[in-house]
């Protein structure tokens, strides 16, 4: 059975264990609780006042609206839990709206900001743990030996949160939705491709950031990156060590291309070349320069995993990604309990005791894509052509800034769509790329675009132009394709404090521009052509 094949029966699986629903409406939020669908307990449904939520951290929400909040748990399978929550609004325009997952998933509460979003927009929002709890989001060590597990996080779990959304909608309001939106990042956003490629017909209009393309080699180069940092003494960079790294390579690349000088940021990383030698030291070793062992370390995460002959596996860093944060970097250079970052998934294969230092790229590499592949790396063999048939609408968008998910694999990824389709594939799959933005957010470039994504705040517009959420809606519900989306950058990220600068995000492969006249800092002044 070939690997597309194989998830298909997946996938048809779980479609058929989640279809059937009671028809009747229930009269109250409560009467949600006794709702009988298949595999399916219904473990609460409730009512929550305007203004009474309260997320995670113990946050209060004041200004959100009243809903009816469902928690289920769904067993298609023996060693399959698969929890969803549902939010439900008094007043519901007839949107189903699905939220994305985090790296390993295991939690509800990380779909929370983009459902507050979902229900501000008066959809029914929903939200899956992946069925991987109690894995949480860096640490996948508690999947080791659960094969089922890791096929609902890479193929399953999704669908069956949609089809489960859906039907409380149904039950809860005595009408289908009339229209369907997904929303995710990074593990989220291979949920959307997934839905996308498989599931054709959940979603009318699916958003997607940094998606994880092929999981397993993004996992690998989380472990490349912490082998060429701690596998010898003296290589490890230190914060202050990155932040010349950056310095020197915006000073380098930052004008070139459609960039602009005095960009804290890099326009266009594909075209920078930087050689991270022109730091070594020429005498003592000092905070700034780099030592021998420096160097290598730093020119392996610009190269990515490569074979002893020096032969390219995998994608590295682009320059302008060097900044340790909390968004991408920080997550590898301090994982938890001092392991590389995301190792768990190494561990299904070759046990608990597996030694990171051992690990050699080309010759286990094989044995992990062969033993879990055909679960997590769905993507890579999926086809959208059924969602580009029944009209649906993909949006991209991926941090040029970003060292979880290399964005090189983003592009490849949009190209192979033009490779299959041709120029058709602007009618249903559009691609921006955000200068100097980290993972799904944060980063020195214009970084608020995106209002269902808690990394990225709503701007102060909530036109089309300014929120890719809405520019999604916006092309399935009236036809209007997005061409261009309005970035900011808010003073020290916080928008009370005002908007540092705003730039186009262009529909690639067009880049913004500036036209030569008028304030850098505003978005009218730049055009979005091809290079």
């Amino acid at each position: 059975m070939t690997l597309k094949r194989h998830a298909l029966v997946l996938g048809a699986a779980a479609l058929g264990l989640c279809a059937f629903v009671t028809p009747s409406r229930a009269s109250s939020c409560e009467d949600l609780a006794a709702l009988k669908l298949a595999d399916t307990e219904i473990k609460s449904a409730e009512l929550v006042a305007a203004g009474a939520f309260v997320g995670p951290g113990n946050v209060a929400r004041p200004d959100m609206a009243g809903f009816c909040r469902v928690v289920a748990s769904v067993k298609a399978e023996s060693d399959s839990d698969v929890a969803v929550e549902v939010w439900l609004p008094a007043q519901w325009n007839g949107v189903f709206h699905g939220n994305g997952s985090g790296g390993f998933g295991g939690s509800l509460a990380a779909g929370y900001a983009g459902m507050e979003e979902g229900l501000r927009r008066g959809y029914v929002s929903a939200v899956t743990d992946t069925g991987t709890a109690p894995a949480t989001s860096l640490n996948g060590d508690p999947l080791i030996g659960h094969p089922r597990k890791w096929k609902d996080w890479g193929l399953l779990s999704t669908h069956v949160m949609t089809v489960t959304g859906k039907a409380l909608a149904k039950a809860f309001y005595g009408r289908d939705p009339t229209r369907a939106y997904y929303t995710g990042c990074s593990t989220g956003g291979q949920q959307g491709l997934i839905e996308a490629q498989y599931y054709p017909a959940d979603y009318d209009g699916i958003l997607v950031g940094a998606p994880v393309i092929n999981r397993t080699w993004g996992h690998a180069l989380a472990i490349w990156d912490w082998q060429a940092a701690n596998k010898a003494p003296g290589r490890k960079l230190s914060d202050s060590k990155l932040a010349l790294l950056h310095q020197a390579a915006v000073a380098r690349c930052g004008g070139k291309s459609n960039g602009l000088a005095g960009d804290a940021f890099i326009a266009d990383a594909s075209v920078c070349k930087f050689d991270p030698a022109v730091l070594s030291c020429k005498g003592e070793a000092s905070d700034r320069c780099l030592t021998p062992a420096e160097v290598r370390t730093a020119k392996a995460y610009y190269s990515g995993p490569v074979d002893a002959s020096g032969r390219a596996l995998y994608y590295g860093w682009l320059p302008g990604s060097e900044p340790p944060g909390r968004s991408g970097w920080g997550f590898l250079q301090s994982p938890p309990n001092n392991e590389p970052a995301f190792d768990g998934l190494f561990k299904w294969v070759f046990g608990p005791n597996w030694d990171w230092t051992k690990f050699d790229f080309a010759r286990d590499m094989p044995k992990v894509d062969a033993m879990v592949g055909p679960s997590v790396n769905g993507v890579t063999f999926g086809d959208l052509s059924a969602f580009r048939a029944r009209g649906g609408k993909l949006v991209m968008y991926q941090g040029m800034a970003d060292t979880l998910v290399a964005p090189a694999q983003t592009i490849a990824f949009y190209r192979k769509q033009e490779k299959k389709f041709g120029a058709a594939t602007q009618d249903f799959v559009r691609l921006f790329l955000a200068p100097g933005v980290m993972h799904c957010g944060g980063g020195e470039g214009p970084n608020a675009f995106n209002s269902a994504n808690g990394a990225a705040r709503r701007p102060p517009a909530s036109s089309p132009d300014s929120d890719i959420f809405s520019a999604v809606a916006h092309w399935v519900e009236d036809g209007v394709a997005p061409s261009r989306i309005v970035a900011t950058k808010y003073l020290d990220d916080t928008p009370a404090k005002g908007i540092a600068l705003q730039r186009p995000l262009c529909a690639y492969p067009q880049k913004a521009w500036y036209r030569g006249v008028g304030d850098t800092h505003d978005p009218r002044n730049f055009s979005c052509r091809a290079p």
